[in-house]
């Protein structure tokens, strides 16, 4: 019987591969401010949404997914004005 041998991938990686230094380069690059990491992307919302579970009728839910992507804000707008948001 023999023996199954562990495949290993080669992890050296030639210096002279490493990517060329360019002003794109470092525009891509993290960037730090007193050692912390500055985030990139999208600012965090002031009153960001939070995820529930709720239950309701199908044919309301159905009515609502029928309109397409987007169902799940139009909802919530709906819910906004009857409360008087």
């Amino acid at each position: 019987m023999t023996a199954n041998k562990p495949t290993t991938k080669n992890s050296w990686v030639d210096p002279d591969d490493a990517p060329e230094l360019t002003r794109e380069w470092f525009a891509e690059a993290d960037q730090y401010e007193n050692g912390k990491l500055v985030k990139r992307g999208r600012p965090p919302a002031d009153r960001p949404k939070k995820a529930i579970s709720l239950r309701v009728d199908g044919d309301v839910l159905d009515r609502f997914k029928a309109d397409g992507p987007g169902w799940q804000g139009r909802m919530n707008e709906i819910l906004r004005k009857a409360v008087g948001l």
